[in-house]
Order: C-alpha cells, then sequence, then structure tokens
C-alpha cells in the first residue's frame, strides 16, 4: 500500500494548528492531527539542531506532513511571526518547560490576547506547577514516580522499561490530543479557547485507574510479577519455544482456558484449578514444558484462529508481513520506510499518511496574508530561514 496523496480529507480538515518543535509526544500528536486532516505549522528555531537521533528526512515522522516555518525566536518580529500565526489558528502545542513560551514572549496570556478562541496544549512531564514543574526528566522517570513502572518486569527481577510508549506516547500524546479535541468541542459551544495542561505523569497515572481499583479491593498486589495481568499468572505470560522464539498466552476466560488446555494439550485436571494460586507453579512449569516442544510458528499455526488467545511474539520487523495485518492494510509503506498506518479510522472522512514535510516557508507564510516584499525582507534579516 502506497502513500495517498495531500489533499486533507479527515475529520480535522479546516483546523490550523501551530506545533512548537521539539521531542517525544508533541511530535507524535503532530503527525496523529495532520494525518486527521489538520493543517500543522511547525515552528522550528534557526540555531543549529542539537537532535540527538539524526533522522533522514525520508524517514523523520516528526515532522512529515507539516509546514516547516524556521523562525528566531529571540527576535522580536520572529515573535511577532508567530503571534501573527496564532491569530488565524486554531490551536497551538508546544512541550517546553513551564516558562518558557512565556520568556519567549508567547505564553497562553499574549495569544489568548491576540486569539481568544486559541486552544493552547501545554505538554510537559511534571505538568505546569509542583515542586518538580521545572525538573528536567524522560519517559522513565514520570513512569517510576507514577508507581506504573514499579508493576512492569518479572516477580524475581528489576523493573522494565516498556519502551516509551507509556508516559511519552500513551500518557502525553493521547491525553495532549483528547484535551485539544474536548477543547475544541467545547469551543464550538462557548466560543472561547482555553489551556490543556496535559502532564505525562498525570497521563500514566490515569493509565493505571483500574489497578488502583483492583488493589483496593484487594484484588491486586504491589508486588512485580504476582497478579493477574503481570505475567504472575501462568495463563497470561509468554513461554518460550524451541527455536528460541516466543509466544503469549491470554487465555483469561475459562472458555478460552479450557480450548488453551485442549489444543496444547494441558493436564485436565488444571481445568478446574484455572484460579486456585496453588495450582500456579505446577501449571507454569507443564505449560513451559510442553511450549518448549515446538517452534514459534509451529505453535502460531496450531492456535490459528482458534478461542486459545495465543500469537506468536513478533518482531518489529515482522509485524507487518503478518496476514491479519496485512489484510488490515495495519502498515503502510512509503518514501522507502513501512510504517504504522493512521489510526484511529474513520468511515467518511478518512485519514491519510502524510507525506515528506514541507519547507517552503514562502508558500506557508503568503497564506497567512504576508506578502512576498515582507518575507524577503524577513528573510535578509535573518528572522526566518
Amino acid at each position: 500500500m502506497e502513500a495517498s496523496g495531500s489533499d486533507k480529507t479527515g475529520p480535522l480538515s479546516g483546523f490550523s494548528i501551530i506545533e512548537m518543535a521539539g521531542l517525544g509526544p508533541v511530535p507524535l500528536a503532530g503527525l496523529m492531527l495532520a494525518e486527521m486532516g489538520a493543517r500543522v505549522v511547525r515552528i522550528e528555531r534557526l540555531a543549529k539542531d542539537q537532535a540527538f537521533l539524526k533522522v533522514p528526512a525520508a524517514f523523520d515522522l516528526d515532522r512529515h506532513g507539516r509546514e516547516i516555518v524556521k523562525v528566531d525566536l529571540k527576535h522580536a518580529e520572529g515573535r511577532d511571526l508567530v503571534l501573527r500565526m496564532i491569530e488565524k489558528a486554531d490551536a497551538i502545542v508546544e512541550g517546553f518547560r513551564p516558562g518558557t513560551m512565556e520568556r519567549l514572549g508567547l505564553g497562553p496570556d499574549v495569544a489568548m490576547a491576540r486569539n481568544p478562541g486559541i486552544v493552547y496544549g501545554r505538554m510537559t512531564g511534571f505538568g505546569q506547577d509542583g515542586p518538580l514543574a521545572s525538573t528536567a526528566g524522560h519517559d522513565l522517570t514520570y513512569l517510576a514516580l507514577s508507581g506504573v513502572l514499579h508493576a512492569i518486569g518479572p516477580k524475581d527481577g528489576k523493573p522494565v522499561p516498556p519502551l516509551n510508549l507509556v508516559a511519552d506516547y500513551g500518557g502525553g500524546t493521547m491525553f495532549l490530543i483528547m484535551g485539544l479535541l474536548a477543547a475544541l468541542l467545547e469551543r464550538s459551544r462557548s466560543g472561547r479557547g482555553q489551556i490543556v495542561d496535559a502532564a505525562m505523569i498525570d497521563g500514566a497515572s490515569m493509565l493505571a485507574s483500574p489497578f488502583f481499583g483492583f488493589m483496593t479491593a484487594g484484588l491486586w498486589r504491589d508486588a512485580r510479577g504476582s497478579n493477574l495481568l503481570d505475567s504472575g499468572c501462568p495463563f497470561y505470560d509468554t513461554y518460550a519455544c524451541a527455536d528460541g522464539g516466543h509466544v503469549a498466552v491470554a487465555c483469561l476466560e475459562p472458555q478460552f482456558f479450557a480450548e488453551f488446555c485442549k489444543l496444547l494439550p494441558l493436564d485436565s485436571r488444571f481445568l478446574a484449578l484455572q484460579y486456585d494460586l496453588s495450582a500456579w507453579s505446577d501449571m507454569r512449569r507443564e505449560i513451559a514444558a510442553r511450549i518448549a516442544l515446538r517452534p514459534r510458528d509451529e505453535w502460531a499455526a496450531h492456535f490459528e484462529q482458534t478461542d486459545a488467545c495465543v500469537a506468536p511474539v513478533l518482531s518489529l520487523q515482522e509485524a507487518p508481513a503478518h496476514p491479519h495485518n496485512r489484510a488490515r492494510a495495519t502498515h503502510v509503506t512509503t518514501s522507502g520506510m513501512t510504517r504504522p498506518a493512521p489510526a484511529p479510522r474513520f468511515s467518511r472522512t478518512q485519514s491519510q499518511v502524510a507525506n515528506l514535510a514541507s519547507t517552503d516557508i514562502r508558500t506557508t507564510l503568503v497564506a497567512l496574508g504576508i506578502d512576498n516584499d515582507e518575507i524577503d525582507r524577513l528573510a535578509s534579516e535573518g528572522v526566518v530561514g
């Protein structure tokens, strides 16, 4: 499947969003918003790029789908140029430490004075206030302080970083987007913008809400690898196969566990002991011994299209070739790169795969009402790239 064209047809078509360049959750939000049809103008600084990952442009999803404008934000005219963009935008998203946008003269008060309807999305690790608000951190930092990291990993091992999916992208990107869309929806009634304070520590904590309920009810131990969903349970875990690959077993409900027992096969005595914790050690040993007898892909074929809830653990390179992923076009190939396709899907206003970023600053600024003479002057004075 090749990437689609550049026409904006998604559910956010007609919305204009300014993205202040950064790393992590804000760029992913920018990509998703662009693929849902929004016009996303990414403001980058003129200073030399200090990114620690040098990604070729064709593969740099932090910039795809955007119009790139490089601006000297320390120059008064640079700040004014961004404010002129804000006047015409529906939303702005930034991921700086608290106070940075204010020091640049682009804080919420100034922005809302120019555009009372602007939705101002702020993405930070610790939020806009609190004793750690100005402290540096990354996904793992916020995950550690949320209590979530403590719960991830084997019983007799150390906490395991779940990539940077939980705080950065789950608790960050997704909560930022949800907040923006909620504020835009509310604006359709009130006509007024507002600030969205999206903190990764808040979002990661919110994702763990059910487990706080389980723990209070006495159904969850605050000990890693000791519970139903954290590898403590033998029928919700991964197992090594004969070829060194792994399968994931997730037959939580009795009817699915019964199917698993029949197909593995597992001693029928375990059917009545599924939730008897005293039987779990023996059950785990027997499951592990059986699965170790055959290679991963044989098990995948054996359990395919059954309700035993067993799946091969695929690598990132393998996943796009899986028949289900191929049938749903879950991945797309563009610019020589295979990547996940836009999600979620819409029945009428379909999202489109973002193309390479546009760096035609003249076209972008003309569309904002800035004439060519002024653009030439701003460029000659080093205000824009």
